[in-house]
């Protein structure tokens, strides 16, 4: 079976919450107040300078779901195409782009893997010409959100979905990398047989430098001059 690479996406493939940048989007939609917005803004400051765990990134989807609860789904969709050129698409990383084009190169399939919702991540890889997307999931009601997840792809849950996923498209993943900065990320990372930690936090450069895992450092955005 062949191998493929899986990027997480917040501070890996691209240089913030994805699910926080929206939140000026989603103020010039009126879907959230002023004092939301300044909260989603301090929480990125503080996801970019310090990672997952004291920015609270891990709650972002629940947040989200709080705000999209009675919303149609295609609003959502509507909002993630609008901001892509103007918000989330200069918030990529170059040298993340270069390594899935080698993985391409290689014939390796290439796919998002994160705690964002699905429809953010679906979008995106859409965007970049991935084979796919894996995240987080709301329920759905009538073409409603009904405000709850019915699957949080998160922890130990991501390193699951992971597998799942490469059972459902034939891959192996002990010839698989996957890319993540984050230490709540370290069971996914164990699930393939090449883990790249990418800009990691404390706790799992520390992981990274125990087993010899590779580090690298991406720094340059595709809105960078």
């Amino acid at each position: 079976m062949p191998g493929g690479a899986f990027f997480d996406l917040d501070r890996t493939l691209i240089a913030r919450s994805s699910s926080l940048a929206l939140a000026g989007p989603f103020h010039r939609r009126g879907l959230i107040g002023r004092r939301q917005l300044a909260k989603a803004r301090l929480a990125q400051l503080l996801f970019v300078r310090f990672g997952a765990g004291h920015g609270r990134a891990g709650q972002t989807a629940d947040v989200a779901m709080q705000i999209l609860k009675g919303l149609r789904v295609e609003v959502l969709e509507e909002i993630v195409a609008d901001a892509w050129k103007p918000v989330l698409r200069p918030l990529v990383y170059r040298e993340a782009l270069a390594a899935a084009e080698e993985h391409e190169a290689r014939g390796e399939s290439v796919f998002i893997v994160s705690g964002a919702l699905q429809e953010i991540v679906d979008r995106l890889a859409a965007e970049l010409g991935f084979s796919g997307a894996l995240g987080s999931l709301a329920e759905v009601e009538d073409g409603r959100y009904t405000g709850r997840l019915s699957r949080r792809l998160l922890g130990a849950e991501k390193a699951v979905g992971l597998g799942d996923l490469a059972r459902a498209e034939g891959l192996d993943l002990g010839a698989s990398t996957a890319y993540s900065d984050s230490s709540s990320d370290i069971a996914f990372l164990e699930s393939v047989g090449t883990p790249v930690a990418v800009n990691p936090d404390r706790g799992l450069l520390r992981v990274a430098e125990d087993r010899g895992w590779a580090v690298r450092r991406f720094r340059h955005r595709l809105g960078s001059a």
